[in-house]
């Protein structure tokens, strides 16, 4: 009996477990070293971003809380005292810009018109490209998507633009658009569409919508051949028709894809430069934030710099408002579809 009541002592028992619970468990220290070496290896990559990435933004801030002081004997831009946010302020409410080029303090009534000229512009073909190249970046998808003979060969000419650097078709585009060139001809007019304000916006947007468009339907194309062809098949064994299936099945199951794609559209078209930069070289209002930061550094490095730090920001806002508001919901529904799946 008492060999039995030792045998089921409580107190017994909860120091065997205890002694049970100190032991080392096999797998973590596999775990351990997994970690470990997954450190080493992303140490690297890390240090790299850090040098090219974080480096130039601190510095760029850091100076944007400097004076411009023109220049030094050597004929470089000399570093002036603090400056506080004197050169925000100047670029949000005092900056404009002056006849001959540059930059210069604006007349009554025109409170940083230049900078908030550049806003507007950049935000408009931000909005009306993405929505163009989504449209028909999609419908490119589709065609891609399907099975038929020179499947292969149009997924090829359709790459193409994408393929081709931007410099390159912003020159072919500017030769295009010549008062003599092929798009005159071909509408048998005589427009002026570098030469004038909103005829130069207008080629701007279509050039880069033939540039840009592959990459959307690129990366739609890829949400589209996640979707399982038994999914098609149910739906139309139960009757429904091409639209209740684009409708139903199609939109949202590539609806995470196609998220990505605007955001990731979004963020290249805040930051363009090159196309307007060899279109218009910013004139006629088609200046960009990146082209007014360019112009900029001539003028001074740090004045320059409080206009990208405040580009930056801008850039940053709006990925985070598109991801907090729009992405997330549509990675959540994903997420939970397929949980739902298993």
């Amino acid at each position: 009996m008492s060999v039995a009541a030792h045998d089921t002592d409580p107190e017994n028992e909860a120091l065997d477990t205890k002694r049970r619970s100190k032991k080392k468990d096999p797998s973590a220290r596999p775990e351990k070293l997994q970690n470990g070496w997954a450190a080493w290896l992303l140490a690297p990559t890390l240090i790299l971003l850090a040098v090219v990435i974080g480096y130039p933004i601190v510095s760029a801030v850091v100076m944007s809380f400097s004076k411009d002081a023109g220049l030094d004997a050597n004929g470089f831009f000399a570093q002036g005292g603090p400056a506080g946010f004197t050169n925000y302020i100047a670029w949000l409410f005092q900056q404009c810009a002056a006849p001959g080029g540059g930059t210069a303090a604006c007349a009554p009534g025109q409170l940083g018109a230049q900078f908030w000229s550049a806003t507007g512009n950049t935000f408009f073909f931000t909005v009306v490209t993405v929505a163009l190249e989504t449209v028909i970046g999609f419908w490119m998808a589709v065609i891609m998507a399907r099975t038929f003979r020179g499947r292969g060969l149009v997924r090829a000419a359709i790459l193409v633009p994408w393929a081709i650097p931007t410099a390159v078709t912003a020159k072919l585009f500017f030769f295009m658009f010549a008062f003599d060139g092929v798009i005159n001809k071909m509408l048998g007019t005589q427009i002026l569409w570098t030469g004038s304000e909103w005829p130069a916006k207008w080629a701007i947007i279509i050039s880069d919508t033939w540039k840009t468009t592959p990459f959307m339907a690129l990366l739609i194309l890829a949400g589209l051949q996640m979707i399982p062809a038994e999914v098609y098949e149910a739906a139309k064994v139960d009757g429904a028709n091409a639209w209740q299936r684009f409708r139903m099945i199609t939109l949202p199951m590539v609806k995470p894809a196609l998220m990505v794609a605007i955001l990731f559209r979004t963020l290249d078209a805040l930051r363009m430069y090159d196309l307007p930069a060899i279109l218009t070289g910013g004139a006629n209002n088609t200046d960009t934030l990146s082209i007014l930061v360019v112009q900029q550094i001539r003028q001074g490095y740090n004045s320059a710099s409080a206009l990208s730090t405040i580009t930056f920001i801008i850039i940053f806002l709006v990925a985070f408002i598109f991801v907090r508001f729009l992405g997330a919901n549509a990675f959540q529904s994903s997420t939970g579809k397929r949980k739902g799946a298993k």
